[in-house]
């Protein structure tokens, strides 16, 4: 009984940590439009600081000191409300395997805010181009000998 008991307690804390006003339910993006996203995504020279596979512009100057490459595989999936984020607040989660003094500078992100410059609807739009650059890498269930008689 006492295990029951337990295991409801447990799943009700599970459970009210997505009720709070940070969690992302309840959010979802409109239709954007990739091609739309793609001119944004230029417009804003995202290239400067920023590499995407297989989207280049003329006359960018490069910043190999700081170069975060966007796309690629992972092992989750990038969701509209993780790339809104990333837009819109860049310093709530810094980019990994890059050394900090290239992409923050006293705790903060390097990258430029965008909040009082680009249209909401510039933004559904950049985020609608860019989710598809990124593949989700399946989960490689671990294949464990069995041992017994």
């Amino acid at each position: 009984m006492s295990v029951v008991l337990i295991s409801l307690f447990s799943l009700g804390l599970l459970a009210s940590c997505d009720l709070g006003p940070d969690a992302p339910r309840g959010f979802s993006l409109p239709e954007g439009d990739i091609d739309a996203g793609k001119a944004v995504f230029l417009k804003y020279r995202c290239l400067s600081c920023h590499q995407l596979k297989g989207i280049s512009q003329p006359g960018i100057t490069d910043n190999p000191g700081l170069n975060v490459k966007l796309g690629g595989k992972s092992p989750q999936v990038k969701t509209y409300a993780q790339l809104v984020t990333a837009v819109i607040n860049p310093s709530h989660k810094l980019a990994k395997g890059y050394p900090l003094a290239t992409i923050q500078v006293e705790g903060k992100s390097k990258m430029t805010v965008f909040n009082e410059v680009m249209t909401v609807q510039e933004l559904i739009d950049l985020v609608w181009f860019l989710q598809p650059h990124y593949e989700l890498i399946p989960y490689q269930h671990t294949s464990y000998r069995h041992y017994g008689n």
